[in-house]
């Protein structure tokens, strides 16, 4: 098996390369057993997430740091929260992906443009909170709640106002997918709206 941190900063690398995190922030975290995998603080402001395995934070379930170079993420209490309320989690992707980002700016939810997307339906908002405080992981698991069944077949995501994404999926590679699937998603809609005023 591929070494966790190995893999994260792979995925890392393509998501920053493809537009799904950028500089201004994002956290990644996926948990094998007792044990979480989580990207540094500022992975985006300082390293433009040009990552080394060391860069990966390894935790315990408590969030206490057991190995790695660098200091917690900002996010990450909202990443401990969601591994806390969903046992069968197994990666959380927060991210400012390009395409769903005017959606947060102005709290449109993204409705499903295409077959691609049906699974995970309208991807709609949980309630504002600062970035660094209880209150947020508090938010973000309320909003994800209502969808906690459908993580026995796909990752679930909820949006947070004029700050992000966050999704929540069982391992690395298919919440990854799913981001990507969201991101591609918003863009649609966004080219669907101007196709619209252009008819």
């Amino acid at each position: 098996m591929e070494d966790p941190r190995e893999h994260l900063v792979r995925i890392c690398k393509l998501a920053y390369d493809r537009q799904l995190l950028d500089s201004a922030g994002g956290n990644v975290t996926t948990r094998f057993g007792d044990r979480v995998y989580m990207t540094r603080s500022y992975a985006g402001g300082k390293r433009q997430w040009n990552l080394r395995p060391q860069d990966i934070l390894v935790l315990d379930l408590e969030g206490n740091i057991l190995a790695g170079e660098g200091e917690f993420s900002r996010e990450g209490a909202v990443h401990m929260a969601c591994y806390q309320a969903f046992p069968e989690a197994g990666c959380v992707f927060h991210a400012h992906s390009y395409n769903l980002m005017p959606f947060v700016a102005l709290e449109k939810p993204i409705p499903p443009m295409s077959e691609q997307c049906d699974k995970y339906g309208a991807i709609g908002f949980c309630r504002w909170a600062a970035t660094h405080t209880p209150e947020l992981a508090d938010n973000v698991v309320d909003g994800l709640l209502p969808r906690a069944a459908d993580l026995a077949s796909h990752p679930i995501a909820t949006l947070i106002p004029r700050h992000g994404i966050f999704v929540v999926g069982r391992d690395l590679d298919s919440t990854y997918d799913a981001l990507e699937r969201i991101d591609r998603n918003a863009y649609m809609a966004l080219m669907a709206r101007i196709l619209l005023l252009g008819s």
